[in-house]
Formats: C-alpha cells, structure tokens, sequence
C-alpha cells in the first residue's frame, strides 16, 4: 500500500510528467516506463556545440517512495562516456544528491544538493549542461576525467565513438 508521501510524490510526478510533455523541451523527451509513474524512460539529446551534438542518449529516472523528499537517481542506459557519469550509467551531479551538507565533498553546498521544490524538468536541463560542461573535480569515472583533463584529443575521440554508439541504438 502506498504512504502518503508516494501518494503526493505519485500525484507530483504524474502532474510534472503531464507538464513536460505538454510544453516539451528540445533537450530531452520524458514518458513513464512499464504504467510506472516512478520510472520514466528519458531520451537526452546531445546539446548543440557540444562534444556529444548529435547523439540521442537513453536513459531511466527512478524515484524513490520518499519523493519529492529524496532526489530520483538518473542512469544512462546508453554507453556513456563522460567525468560526471559512473562507467555503469548513474549520473552524479549535485542537483541529484540528498538534502544537506556533505562533509566529504568540500567542492558542493547544501544549496546545490537536492531539495523537495526542484522539478524534474531542473534536474534533466542540469544533466544537458553537464554534458556541455563536465566537473572534473568531482569525477565519478576516474578514467574520462583523467583524459578530459590530460589528453583531450583523446577524450573527444572517445566521445565521439560514444555519439556513433547512440545513433545506432
């Protein structure tokens, strides 16, 4: 049986779901996944001018029960290859942290970090810029950040594969 939170998270989601494919945005397309309001497919496009132009990136946003409490967690089901990204998919940015402070990371406020106001369509506008610009001081593959910042002829070689790999999927 669903709390009272998943109920208003559910009511939230459907109403912010109904929101964004409405008045869609060129950056990324939304619908929910298996009747499921709390799994929705997400389809990100590449931005314009950026390394990854030109590429249509899968992914899946998953909403915890406690939501809009806690922040949903973001995966990318298409190869990605990216500093703010684990090399399993999870997108880590701070807008998809939980609320507060973090004592291990010196580089992130409270303010960044989630809170239950944030809207879907801020967390899926945030993953377009960090695509655009990555933080490479807070990596979450150790690899791409270590290339972005030592060979970046390399690391665009790289993404371009990845761009290649999400046209034919």
């Amino acid at each position: 049986m669903a709390s009272k939170s998943g109920n208003y998270g559910a009511t939230l989601l459907m109403k912010q779901l109904g929101a964004l494919n409405k008045d869609p945005n060129e950056s990324f397309s939304v619908g929910m996944a298996d009747d499921n309001i709390f799994r929705w497919n997400v389809l990100v496009v590449g931005p314009p001018d950026s390394m990854y132009e030109g590429g249509f990136f899968k992914a899946v946003l998953e909403f915890p029960e406690d939501f809009p409490n806690s922040p949903p967690v973001m995966t990318f089901t298409s190869t990605m290859f990216h500093p703010n990204i684990y090399p399993d998919g999870k997108v880590c940015i701070s807008i998809l942290h939980p609320p507060g402070e973090d004592k291990f990371n010196e580089f992130e406020s409270a303010t960044e970090r989630w809170r239950p106001i944030i809207g879907i369509e801020a967390v899926l506008v945030s993953v377009v810029s960090m695509l655009s610009s990555p933080n490479i001081n807070s990596p979450a593959n150790i690899d791409a950040s270590k290339l972005f910042r030592d060979d970046l002829k390399q690391f665009k070689r790289q993404v371009r594969r990845t761009v290649q790999r999400s046209m034919e999927d």
